[in-house]
């Protein structure tokens, strides 16, 4: 069995735990070599009045890549990615999830496909058809919440039969496997459902989770979440 090697694309804040910050140690944890590409450097997470920092290109996305494959170090058994900001970064993603695959056809892609909570966005709009037709199809694993479920299908979910018509659509477009991390069901506004749904061999197994909310509020738990799917 070959060692696991994690290739890490997300956001990175010097103050916090959002993005890298929340993915990296887990993983290492958990036995996985990870190599991190900060898909943007900030101060803190953007919940705050101020954010300060750099975003990291499409374009330099492509000359780290290149420069892991002139070395001939960009063998990777995992591929996972998070927050992005931008079309064309997106974009670049989709080359690079191309690339490593040509390296290791056998490469798991883990997509959590950071987009919004709650009914809003906080990425540009544009990036929702770019992980419709174009991530959603390449990734082995997407692990959105139940807003971003909604924007990937085009269904509001109000039920949990709605819930399962969309991981259908998801499974349709290609992916193998469906993590909803996040939903808030009916009328109990104290539960958090988890719906899981794996399509392998043209077997397919269902899984749900009800979980007690606490009263208290973390950023950066959907980025753990994404990083103990593997």
């Amino acid at each position: 069995m070959e060692d696991p090697r994690v290739l890490s694309i997300q956001s990175h804040v010097v103050s916090g735990y959002v993005g890298n910050k929340s993915a990296v140690f887990p993983l290492q944890l958990l036995g996985f070599e990870v190599d991190a590409i900060n898909s943007v450097q900030f101060s803190n997470h953007t919940g705050y009045n101020t954010v300060k920092g750099q975003i990291l290109t499409e374009k330099e996305l492509a000359e780290l890549v290149q420069g892991l494959s002139e070395n001939n170090i960009e063998y990777y058994t995992h591929l996972l990615t998070g927050y992005v900001g931008s079309v064309s970064f997106l974009n670049q993603i989709s080359s690079v999830v191309k690339h490593l695959r040509e390296k290791n056809p056998n490469l798991i892609y883990v997509c959590d496909p950071v987009m919004g909570d709650s009914g809003k966005l906080y990425v540009p709009k544009e990036l929702i058809p770019i992980y419709k037709n174009f991530i959603v199809p390449l990734a082995t694993i997407i692990t959105p919440n139940l807003f971003e479920t909604e924007l990937l299908t085009d269904i509001t979910i109000k039920n949990v039969v709605d819930v399962w018509k969309a991981v259908d659509i998801l499974h349709k477009k290609g992916c193998e496997t469906v993590v909803i991390s996040s939903a808030e069901l009916g009328d109990d506004s104290s539960i958090l459902s988890i719906f899981a749904s794996t399509v392998k061999d043209k077997s397919l197994k269902k899984l749900s989770m009800d979980i007690k909310k606490t009263a208290n509020k973390f950023t950066g738990t959907g980025d753990l979440f994404a990083s103990s799917v593997f």
